[in-house]
């Protein structure tokens, strides 16, 4: 019972100054851009903000680490938009809620811990995609509507805000060299904030995105018939969206571990993701996953515990009830200057230092990872692609790599000692290591450096014993598991196990 109350880690030193300030620079930064993906998606602008509170509030209080923040991402409400423009938000909420409960599923089941296939190549490409994604995202801040159509700012407009995000990004850059007790993001946005009010600058402002004012998340029950057909609209969003939000949640959860240096439970994650995934779709709110830009964020303000992600929601929920007059004031140039840092910090640098010493197929991988998230605001399948790629390349330079060791003993036996995993990339080589018109009656194939990893390889050794028994030979296979002997129990071969080398294998009886 300890462990399943045990929320926090009472004997982590907490700075709750740190904490509380890194919060509230998560929850400015987060308010925007949930408004922005909100908008984007066609969902009313208060829809966005629920879903932040709510995936903020559940995720830092019952998920994986401290330190992760999560909110509407972009990445899982685009998934959403053909099924808002198609079926409407009733039918959003319904697939939430079967996103949620998909990643519970992965959560009890503990499949969380397949992220760790991740290659390295992979991951560089997801973050690397990512930061370049944050980086355009950004860049809709320098245009204007006219006439209905989206325009590029010019003239003072433009200078306007690009000196206030040059300066933004001046502090956020100059005032950590100088000190780190207030997290630079925060201090950015308030000496710009209050530029802008003193002055009076003619700047644009959350405001001129939607209203952020508000009351508590409604409770509501989608209106979705409960039927079949509905069923199969809804599934695949849900399905995508799951896949999406764990992908990118978990990645992110690694990425955290590795900058703090400490281990998150990935399972805990998906529980907690699930979670609040259904309370999205059962109190208006869009839904979303850990968002990797405002967790470095919140880890470049020094926070390291659960504190941080607890304020960030709680302050998203206080604007919606009371601050919602002076949030609307923030001047877009500040937040955006924000991003562009987090931007800057989130890309892989390291991966060009390394290039030169990086496998050909890897930097392939990376590139091609990078490109999808790029283009096509994919991750799930970004990362899939990227498994799938490095899987075939594993799978091909270890196919090369199986050898036989080949030698007639004072018997006349022929012995081929076998290196190297037998699967479904070697079977071929290891069919052309033998000579069985000019090799004597008896061979014994020994698998003590070998393995037979799969069905492929199975059937592999099933053919090439059948081929020396149309020859009128014997063939003894040594050191095989126990399932591979009585997968092979039919073959017409004798299996030879040493019994001395092999204890916990039976002896199968053999045709002398």
């Amino acid at each position: 019972m300890q462990k399943v109350f045990n929320l926090f880690d009472f004997s982590q030193k907490v700075n709750y100054k740190t904490e509380i300030l890194a919060g509230l620079t998560v929850a400015m930064t987060m308010i925007p851009e949930s408004l922005s993906f909100a908008i984007l998606a066609d969902f009313p602008p208060l829809v966005g903000l629920y879903g932040a509170f709510l995936m903020g509030i559940i995720t830092a209080i019952f998920g994986g680490r401290p330190g992760l923040i999560s909110g509407g991402a972009g990445a899982t409400v685009i998934v959403l938009i053909a099924l808002m423009k198609s079926h409407g938000l009733d039918y959003v909420f319904g697939a939430l809620i079967v996103a949620g409960i998909l990643q519970i599923v992965v959560g009890i089941f503990k499949l969380g811990k397949f992220i760790r296939l991740v290659p390295q190549p992979v991951m560089y490409g997801f973050v690397n995609g990512l930061a370049v994604i944050i980086f355009m995202s950004q860049l809709k801040q320098f245009e204007t509507t006219l006439n209905g159509e989206s325009v590029w700012l010019s003239g003072t407009p433009l200078w306007t805000m690009l000196g206030l995000v040059a300066l933004t990004i001046a502090i956020v850059y100059i005032l950590p060299k100088i000190t780190k007790a207030i997290p630079a993001s925060l201090v950015a946005i308030m000496i710009v904030f209050a530029i802008v009010l003193i002055f009076q600058i003619d700047t644009r402002q959350v405001k001129d995105i939607a209203s952020v004012s508000g009351t508590l998340p409604p409770f509501h029950i989608p209106q979705i018939p409960l039927t079949w057909e509905a069923l199969k609209v809804i599934f695949p969003y849900g399905l995508v969206m799951a896949g999406v939000g764990l992908t990118e949640g978990l990645l992110t959860l690694n990425l955290v571990d590795e900058i703090t240096g400490t281990k998150g439970s990935s399972n805990r994650e998906c529980l907690a993701q699930g979670t609040a995934n259904i309370a999205n779709g059962f109190f208006f709110g869009m839904g979303g996953c850990p968002m990797i830009a405002q967790t470095l964020v919140n880890l470049s303000a020094g926070s390291r515990a659960r504190l941080a992600g607890i304020v960030g929601a709680l302050t998203i929920l206080a604007v919606i009830l009371f601050a919602a007059p002076v949030i609307e004031l923030l001047p877009m140039a500040a937040l955006t200057g924000v991003m562009i840092m987090v931007a800057i910090g989130t890309f892989e640098w390291t991966s060009f230092k390394v290039w030169n010493k990086m496998p050909k197929s890897d930097i392939i991988v990376m590139l091609v990872v990078t490109a999808i998230t790029i283009f096509l605001h994919n991750l799930a399948l970004a990362v899939l692609i990227g498994v799938i790629i490095s899987a075939l390349v594993f799978a091909w330079e270890n196919a090369k790599r199986i050898r036989a060791r080949k030698y007639v003993d004072d018997n006349g036996v022929k012995h081929y000692e076998i290196y190297g995993p037998l699967f479904f990339g070697s079977t071929t080589a290891f069919a052309e290591k033998f000579d069985i018109a000019n090799d004597p009656e008896k061979v014994i194939i020994d698998f003590a450096e070998s393995r037979i990893a799969d069905m492929s390889a199975i059937e592999a050794v099933n053919s090439l014993t059948g081929k020396y028994a149309k020859e009128g030979k014997t063939v003894y296979l040594r050191h095989l598991s126990q399932d591979c002997v009585n997968l092979l129990k039919n073959a017409e071969a004798v299996i030879d196990v040493n019994i001395l080398e092999d204890p916990t294998y039976n002896v199968m009886p053999g045709n002398n």
